[in-house]
């Protein structure tokens, strides 16, 4: 099975390899390869996804039997303030990867953001009402693909995070940010008025593997099992580390990076559970990820 994965960061790179390792021929695709992100035997092609001539010789070069859209942009805080590039470049990939033929199978990668965080958590009922500029860029990348793509998957995922395996130029997902600063003795200003239900990396990645192989349609919700604030996340990381828990500083979030986040950005699902493949795969809570992570320091860059 050929899949088109556009998009080659933390989550595009663990699709990847999800992929690879359930003997399908994966295809990364993004403006630039992400060095140490990738498998050596994981192919990679560069890839505009807002060009819509260039989308089409990549599906004519690849001829994939799906299609996985993890594309960007994705930071939050550069979203809210260029929402009209935002909006422009998460429609116009949607878009054009969305005319790659009616056999072709399609799963976007969309978020929490798309809920505006006065609920404790949502499942695949709920009405969403974007939080914020990426919330509402993700969310008619969602519309573009469903009305284009009949039969597509939409997955929505929590806050995801996992080992960088190379440092990030700006900021990278908060537990890999958290063991960093706390490692290097540096204070962790945490919102405790944040609230999440993480995801590892690894964990998306297998569940979304199982929904390009075996597509369900429609929405799907992924959240881990434990609802936590990042304040009370990050002092759990610092008890992993045996760092000084005083370098944990909870925090308001309109104090921090993270202001225009939804106060509670919580996924549930009703259709997980249903599944006869996705109903198997486990999902790791933060404790465990934590000590099943910080006990294999092979894997950390620094």
């Amino acid at each position: 099975m050929r899949v088109l994965v556009v998009g080659s960061g933390l989550i595009g790179a663990r699709i990847g390899a999800a992929l690879l390792a359930a003997r399908c021929a994966p295809v990364l695709a993004s403006r630039h390869k992400q060095a140490g992100r990738h498998p050596g035997s994981l192919p990679w092609t560069r890839l505009d996804a807002t060009d819509r001539a260039q989308c089409a010789a990549a599906v004519r070069a690849v001829g994939p039997d799906a299609v996985v859209l993890v594309h960007g942009p994705s930071d939050v805080t550069w979203c809210e303030e260029h929402p009209e590039w935002a909006l422009r470049d998460h429609v116009a990939a949607a878009e054009n990867l969305t005319a790659v033929g009616r056999d072709v199978g399609v799963l976007l990668i969309s978020t929490d953001n798309v809920f505006d965080g006065t609920a404790p958590t949502y499942d695949e009922s709920a009405v969403p009402v974007a939080a914020n500029a990426y919330g509402r860029a993700k969310l008619r990348a969602e519309e573009t693909v469903r009305s284009r793509a009949p039969g597509a998957t939409v997955l929505r995922v929590s806050l995801v995070y996992g080992w960088e395996p190379v440092e990030p130029a700006k900021w990278s997902n908060f537990f890999a940010a958290c063991v960093r600063r706390l490692r290097a003795g540096r204070v962790v200003e945490a919102p405790a008025d944040l609230w999440n239900t993480p995801v590892v990396a690894d964990d998306v990645a297998r569940v979304a593997c199982a929904l390009v192989r075996d597509p369900v349609g429609g929405l799907v919700h992924l959240g881990g099992p434990d609802r936590i604030s990042r304040a009370d996340w990050a002092s759990l990381i610092a008890r992993e580390l045996g760092a000084d828990p005083g370098l944990v500083v909870p925090v308001p979030r309109v104090r921090t990076r993270y202001a225009s986040r939804p106060r509670n950005s919580c996924l549930t699902s009703t259709v997980l559970g249903r599944h006869p493949t996705l109903r198997h795969i486990r999902l790791r809570g933060v404790v465990e990820a934590a000590r099943a992570f910080l006990a294999d320091d092979r894997r950390t860059p620094w």
